[in-house]
């Protein structure tokens, strides 16, 4: 009996301390904690996204490139809407019934109970109109947004353009991007999307039933603060970029400027190019589309993306390699009749002229056809004719040093390499000890089976500019307040030729520009090297191109200008390139206006039916293997050109420019 009364009193104490734990934790959460209240109060709350402003981009100099707008965004919630006067509704916002059922319904599908974006980038007047009367539509909701604007209209395939996120983009990046979002999706906006896109902010608002704001929530405790994206200072020059691009309109091409002894990207011009406030605003879809459709590639970002035979532009680079290798010197001469016997081949000069007794400067200069092909064989047959695969390949590990043939790591992305053939891609078109010098002789003067980005042909001038070495060329200076290098931007890339071997083939190219073909290019006061070019094509003329570096001493921009279609660099390329630079180091063009007005005005544009045959090959070939992918695979047709992917990638594929082939 007594130990049942212990018992008793054992359990009953038990009870006890289990009720007193149950009333101090009901008196702590209802009168000292207040969280459960706060979110018994959630389904009364309307989280409000606060989309940071993009980071604006300027040039070198402090010229805004790139800011922002502010627009409004709709979003609807579709369990909260209401009956409403769905005509007066889409007066407000400016679409028509048929664009409100298919948004709305699009929104059913993301989720009823979900927040989903309706309709985008309204106006601050038609904001304005609809806003005085948001509460008669409830479950609609609007959210302020910034968007790019582009003061000079100028630069679209150097600073690229921005998209709203697709499911796919939301899935990959790991909760960050949500419907309604915008990425960079081109040029410096995707390579620094991270610090331009800037962080979300969210206001938790009390809403009563009919979706009327009542204030804030907890007295903000649960709100965060937008946060800006950083302030992006590039490279370039708007003065010469503003320059390039009224020089190269109504032309196919591409002009790149660089400082040499930094590696930064002054000029980056891809022409035809476009107004980038056309990928901005309500009818950015179908501006892109038109643009998409241009037979000229606007897309297409040229300076890193069209490949060109160098043309003349390329032959010091062998004499180079000679010099260095001792199997020429700067008095190696060569007497031109006009032409060179390579084997069975005849290589011609330029309209047959006959340079007479030449050395290395003055072939430079008068650009000699046979005396580089007379030094590319000594190279090639140095081992002896027969052995001519290691050797080759020697001479291609020498050329890759000047950056051709790889990507050059440049900050954009979609940079593509230029292509020199290997030893092995000769062995199986000719069968291995099937090919002699001869065979590839044109590689000698710039022709056959080698092609450069024109990033990768000015590249080549900082590398000559700087007897030997160059900088990673790159395109940002600055991140904020903070200077930015990447490890690579201060590493010097020697090529492994000596200094000296560089002050014979310099000597020739000022003398292009001073005497030489690009004579009438010279720029009072100023001593400019260069090289011109006139790059065989396929298609019809030749492509002009002009590459240079000034001043001699101590150069401060080297550039390449190429012009498809447009005959000899002395022409057209030239021309282009010495007024750019001209204005780079004085600020101003000295020469004729008349002149300057005949080549900006000149319409070079190669003939239409060349692209659209190229084009529409291409489409009956995607459309021919489309419809098997679809039988195959029982799946629905592929996305159309509308659809969020890269316009550039349709061009890499369809659009290649004569020199490619």
């Amino acid at each position: 009996m007594n130990k049942f009364f212990e018992r008793r009193y054992v359990i009953g104490g038990v009870f006890i301390t289990i009720i007193l734990i149950l009333l101090a934790r009901l008196f702590y959460i209802q009168i000292i904690d207040d969280k459960y209240l706060l979110y018994a109060n959630k389904n009364v709350i309307r989280p409000l996204i606060q989309f940071p402003d993009r980071g604006p981009i300027l040039d070198r100099n402090g010229k805004i490139l790139v800011q922002n707008n502010l627009v409004y965004d709709i979003s609807v919630t579709p369990k909260d809407v209401k009956p409403f006067d769905t005509l007066e509704f889409c007066k407000l916002i400016g679409i028509d019934k048929a664009e409100l059922d298919k948004q709305f319904q699009k929104a059913i599908k993301y989720g009823r109970s979900v927040q989903s974006p309706f309709e985008k980038q309204l106006s601050p007047q038609l904001y304005a109109s609809l806003q005085e009367r948001l509460s008669e539509f409830p479950g609609f909701s609007v959210l302020p947004h910034s968007v790019r604007t582009y003061p000079d209209s100028t630069a679209a395939q150097f600073l690229g353009y921005i998209l709203e996120v697709d499911d796919k983009i939301i899935k990959s990046s790991g909760g960050y991007y949500h419907p309604g979002d915008y990425i960079g999706f081109t040029g410096v906006e995707k390579a620094y999307e991270n610090v331009l896109r800037g962080q979300r902010g969210v206001t938790n608002m009390m809403v009563d039933s009919r979706g009327i704001q009542k204030g804030s929530y907890a007295n903000g405790a649960y709100d965060t603060v937008a946060v800006p994206g950083e302030r992006l200072t590039s490279s370039l020059d708007i003065n010469i970029q503003k320059l390039g691009e009224k020089l190269m309109q109504n032309k196919v091409g591409s002009v790149v400027a660089i400082e040499p002894s930094t590696g930064e990207i002054l000029a980056f011009v891809s022409s035809p190019t476009y107004d980038p406030n056309l990928m901005v605003g309500r009818e950015r879809g179908n501006n892109a589309a038109k643009l998409y459709d241009d037979p000229y590639s606007p897309f297409l970002v040229r300076p890193i993306q069209a490949y060109y035979r160098p043309g003349s532009s390329f032959k010091p680079l062998s004499a180079l390699i000679a010099l260095q290798e001792g199997i020429i010197t700067p008095y190696t001469t060569y007497n031109c009749p006009g032409y060179y016997w390579a084997g069975n081949r005849k290589i011609s000069c330029y309209n047959h002229e006959a340079h007479g007794t030449v050395n290395l400067s003055s072939a430079v200069a008068l650009s000699c056809n046979g005396y580089f092909s007379m030094v590319f064989e000594k190279i090639m047959n140095a081992s002896g004719r027969k052995n001519i695969e290691p050797v080759y390949t020697n001479w291609r590990d020498s050329v890759i040093k000047f950056g051709l043939s790889s990507r050059l790591g440049l900050d954009m992305p979609n940079e593509r390499p230029g292509r020199l053939y290997t030893a092995a891609n000769y062995d199986k078109i000719y069968h291995p000890g099937g090919w002699r010098s001869s065979t590839i002789i044109s590689l000698a003067i710039g022709q056959g089976e080698v092609d450069a980005t024109p990033l990768q042909l000015a590249n080549i001038e900082c590398t000559i500019a700087n007897h030997g070495f160059y900088y990673t060329p790159h395109l940002i200076k600055s991140i904020g307040t903070r200077n930015i290098t990447r490890v690579d931007d201060t590493v010097k890339h020697n090529v492994g030729i000596s200094a000296q071997n560089f002050e014979p083939v310099i000597d020739g190219m000022q003398a292009v520009v001073d005497r030489g073909t690009a004579a009438a290019s010279k720029i009072p006061g100023i001593v400019m090297c260069g090289k011109t070019g006139t790059a065989d094509n396929s298609h019809g003329k030749p492509n002009s191109v002009f590459v240079a570096f000034a001043p001699r001493d101590h150069p401060r921009i080297a550039i390449a200008v190429v012009v498809e279609n447009a005959g000899q660099g002395a022409n057209w390329a030239a021309p282009i390139a010495s007024y750019l630079v001209e204005k780079y180091l004085t600020g101003t063009i000295s020469r004729p206006q008349d002149e300057f007005n005949r080549i900006m005005n000149a319409n070079l544009l190669p003939d239409l039916s060349q692209y659209v045959i190229k084009n529409k090959k291409k489409a009956q070939q995607d459309s021919l293997k489309k419809s098997r992918l679809d039988s195959a695979r029982k799946v629905g047709p592929v996305k159309s050109a509308s659809n969020k992917k890269d316009p550039s990638a349709k061009y890499l594929a369809v659009y290649k420019p004569k020199e490619n082939e």
